[in-house]
């Protein structure tokens, strides 16, 4: 239990980064959820403007300490790549 006052500032500002950064994590993981649906459903172009929302979010998140910079950049490029595909024909 935090004793001094200090640390009793340190426990309520953990509370309060903690409320923020779940509310970033969130808003990351739905624009990642609306590149998924659209994938699933096929839709190249609804794929390929989710993407192009998304990036800039998980990016964001890189900048605002939630998420470390090589993980957002990997999230990105395995999303680019299934979109990629989605639209190449088939070979």
């Amino acid at each position: 239990m935090a004793n001094t006052e200090q640390s009793k500032k340190r426990a309520r500002q953990s509370i309060a980064r903690y409320a923020v950064n779940k509310a970033r994590r969130s808003r990351i993981r739905t624009y990642i959820r609306k590149v998924e649906e659209a994938l699933a459903s096929g839709d190249a172009a609804a794929a390929a403007e989710a993407l192009k929302n998304a990036q800039p979010e998980l990016m964001r998140g890189v900048t605002k300490g939630v998420m470390h910079k090589n993980t957002a950049s990997r999230k990105v490029s395995r999303l680019a790549s299934r979109v990629k595909s989605l639209t190449a024909p088939s070979a």
